[in-house]
């Protein structure tokens, strides 16, 4: 039997520690979220530099996405054993010498190579950042931690189509990842000094190798059966991946299902309040990403607008997020999470709704305050969720819990630009507001999974006093 070692009152980091400390973390965090945002506005200039088709440059997403999701619960399990603080310093290193061999790159598939192994370091960064910000804080302040880690990933958001544009018009692509190295630099430095060690442990437990193998084939066949198929993939060629995606995910579910602390946390799913709010994130992500996907198509190829226009239109959104974020975070020190997940998702749905009733020709301002209204429930629920996912964890198993956070966003958010897809190819390439209706259906869903979360007691810390 394992024995579980360490201090078990931490509560938190004093001032102005934690200050540094989640700096630290919120510059990894930016830096990760906005090499991705860059990487897709850029996508037109590095085919036109390579010479490819606009159907192969999307490797330059893909081979970083698919990296991540392969290895985000990977390294999760490792933050448990090895400890939080290593894996994210690690993949601080690994991402920032990436991004200089992306910036090196003179070819296609070099540039192809160095973007996944920018994709595994940013598996390793966001696998813990969350468990990080639950050591960092006090208990009774998670929530808060949430709101700014929220506040960050959706200001690097924002931020990523200005810092891109303005880099491609004076510079060259290169600079696009050159820019991580002085943020990788700075946030390496931050972390080293700051940074908590785990303050509990499992004595003796080692890392199961074998179920590492074998999670990141079953994530990695599960991702690229969804991608193939949603981007037209023959059935000839598609079908027995799918059968062999199937079966090595049924090897690997019924070999953890055996495990004390297994990689697919299990034994977290177990836990009422934890899986309910899983489902709930995935429902969220899939709602938001299908109308981040869809929309651009349709304000562009049904109402007229160009892609300028259509990028400065879309801000609104996660600059709501922004506002709205850490005033959720500080709410939930007060209103139990699952009415403010409730009501944030119910004004999102309402959002959503009101984007698919959209009149063929709209204003500017008919666009904005629909977008505004979906940000500002997206914003409400999502610090707190957060919150309860990562407290409702046992301390020894919180990089599993933000593993598992982590990957339920992946998972919403490929399932979201997969149902586009196949809503598109369903309309013979046409725009629908089908996806926005979809949409509108997982937020609701969410919705109903947020309140019966209401009765349920909340974790440690989050509990109204």
């Amino acid at each position: 039997m394992n024995n579980i070692v360490g201090n078990t009152e931490w509560n938190g980091l004093p001032m102005p520690r934690r200050l540094g400390a989640i700096v630290a973390v919120a510059f990894g965090v930016s830096v990760s979220v906005l090499d991705s945002v860059i990487a897709n506005v850029a996508l037109p200039t590095l085919a036109a530099e390579f010479g490819i088709s606009s159907a192969n440059s999307v490797w330059i997403v893909n081979a970083y996405q698919l990296a991540l999701i392969t290895t985000l619960m990977i390294f999760s399990n490792l933050g448990d054993i090895v400890g939080y603080r290593r894996i994210y310093i690690f993949g601080l290193l690994l991402f920032t010498a990436a991004s200089a061999g992306c910036a090196l790159s003179e070819g296609f598939a070099s540039l192809i190579v160095w973007r996944a192994v920018q994709g595994v370091g940013a598996a390793a960064i966001t696998s813990v950042n969350t468990t990080l910000i639950r050591i960092i804080y006090p208990r009774r302040m998670l929530g808060r931690g949430m709101g700014i880690n929220a506040t960050v990933v959706a200001v690097s958001s924002v931020a990523g189509p200005s810092v891109a544009a303005a880099i491609l018009s004076v510079t060259s692509w290169h600079w696009l990842f050159a820019v991580n190295l002085p943020v990788g630099v700075v946030a390496f430095v931050l972390s080293r000094r700051f940074l908590p060690q785990n303050p509990v442990r499992v004595e003796g437990r080692r890392f199961d190798w074998r179920s590492g193998v074998m999670c990141a084939l079953t994530f990695g066949l599960v991702m690229s059966c969804v991608e193939g198929y949603s981007h037209g993939m023959s059935l000839q060629a598609w079908l027995p991946m799918a059968a062999v995606a199937a079966f090595v995910a049924w090897r690997f579910v019924t070999d953890q299902l055996r495990r004390q602390m297994p990689i697919l946390p299990f034994d977290l799913l177990r836990i009422p309040i934890f899986s309910l709010s899983i489902v709930t994130s995935i429902c969220s992500f899939t709602a938001q990403m299908l109308a981040m996907v869809a929309l651009p198509f349709i304000l562009q190829h049904s109402m007229g607008y160009d892609a300028v226009s259509t990028g400065l239109i879309f801000t609104a959104w996660p600059m709501v997020i922004m506002v709205v974020a850490p005033v959720a975070g500080v709410l939930s020190e007060h209103i139990h999470a699952g009415y403010l997940g409730l009501g944030g998702l119910l004004v999102m749905t309402f959002g959503l709704v009101m984007l698919g009733l959209l009149p063929a020709s709209p204003s500017d301002f008919d666009i904005i305050w629909r977008l505004v209204v979906c940000g500002m429930g997206f914003g409400l629920f999502q610090s707190p969720n957060n919150s309860i996912m990562i407290a409702s964890a046992p301390q020894h198993r919180s990089g599993s819990a933000s593993g598992m956070l982590a990957s339920a966003r992946l998972v919403g958010q490929t399932l979201g630009a997969a149902l586009v897809a196949f809503f598109f190819h369903w309309h013979d390439g046409e725009t629908t507001m089908t996806p926005l209706f979809v949409a509108a259906a997982f937020s609701l869903f969410g919705a109903v999974l947020s309140a019966s979360r209401i009765h349920l007691p909340l974790p440690e810390g989050l509990r109204r006093k």
